[in-house]
């Protein structure tokens, strides 16, 4: 069997905020055999990630982790799609998959252990793009940084920057259910509006309405903050930072603003970690892995009960992945973004 696949690439390497001139779409045919022990996904739905900026980048420190993208390559991303092929006992036509495949109609791939894929339960009821959000990288993210890495109790004080977004959007309703006080920051009235709302986070703020970041945490937090979850870095880390209690933990899940802008990188006060006894620790979605079922299954059970609000902002086609990626940095998403293409 051959297809002709249509596939997303980058025409450069990406300096600075990323534009829809960045990218080009490329044909190429892919080619399964009976007895090539591979497996031919058509996709159906792809997950757009503020991260993948950094791997498009010549130099970045994510290369120590995970692989660069090259010019007129495809590009790997966490994905749901059909098998209408397979040369593997493990999987038939007609399942439904969800891991990393790519920004493509099609993906060829050969089932290992280092190959991160698992079936979809077509009996959950869940909407099929949930696997690449909710129940995929961004609830393991939002999962396991916020109860492995902040480590709530209840009643600490948490404040979730880019809390509209796909994992913060879960974090604050993770850290309502564990009985916490939280609050979060976005950069519109609507997306406010939305975490207060319909979120149900304690309080929220248009952080570009706050000309200093440090008094204004302060008046959300009298009595300071006990978990940052970290989406945003520059400004915005240094004024977390300067409200964290004593014994404070700072989850860094990413920080957007220096993805493109190295000049807002930020400076923290390493007095206040030293004396405060600040924990602060990077991690990313695959850190945790092995609790991906243990994850998952909590979620799920939430998300059935309505105890968590899921919410998505889809684009259709393929064509319209450069300008989903673009959106990510100009603000205009909300909640996880994904691309549908079948």
């Amino acid at each position: 069997m051959e297809v002709q696949n249509r596939y997303i690439a980058i025409r450069h390497h990406v300096e600075g905020s990323p534009s829809e001139d960045d990218f080009e779409v490329k044909t190429a045919p892919v080619r399964w055999t009976p007895d090539s022990g591979e497996v031919l996904v058509k996709n159906l739905y792809l997950s757009i990630d503020p991260y993948q900026l950094n791997r498009m980048k010549r130099q970045s420190a994510s290369h120590h982790s995970v692989d660069v993208i090259l010019p007129g390559e495809r590009i790997a991303s966490t994905a749901v799609g059909e098998v209408i092929a397979s040369a593997c006992a493990e999987y038939e036509v007609g399942d439904v998959v969800a891991g990393v495949l790519a920004w493509e109609e099609y993906t060829l791939f050969r089932p290992s252990p280092a190959v991160l894929m698992g079936k979809v339960d077509a009996s959950s009821g869940f909407p099929l793009s949930y696997h690449v959000g909710v129940l995929g990288t961004s609830g393991m993210t939002a999962y396991g940084g916020f109860f492995e890495v902040g480590k709530p109790k209840k009643g600490d004080k948490v404040f979730v920057s880019a809390a509209s977004g796909s994992v913060g959007s879960l974090v604050g309703q993770f850290a309502k259910l564990a009985g916490c006080y939280v609050v979060g920051c976005a950069g519109t009235k609507d997306k406010v509006d939305m975490l207060k709302d319909k979120l149900g986070f304690d309080d929220a703020f248009n952080y570009k309405e706050e000309p200093d970041l440090k008094s204004a945490l302060k008046k959300y937090f009298p009595d300071g903050i006990d978990i940052y979850f970290e989406n945003v870095g520059g400004e915005m880390l240094e004024a977390a930072l300067a409200n964290m209690n004593t014994y404070g933990r700072v989850a860094v899940c990413g920080v957007i603003a220096e993805y493109t802008d190295a000049g807002r990188r930020a400076s923290p006060d390493f007095l206040e970690i030293i004396y405060k006894r600040i924990t602060l620790r990077g991690f990313f979605a695959y850190d945790f892995m092995g609790k991906f079922h243990e994850y998952m299954g909590i979620i799920g059970d939430w998300t059935r009960e309505g105890k968590i609000q899921v919410v998505e902002d889809v684009s259709d086609g393929l064509e319209s992945v450069p300008s989903a990626f673009a959106a990510l940095y100009r603000g205009q998403n909300v909640g996880k973004k994904l691309v549908k293409l079948a």
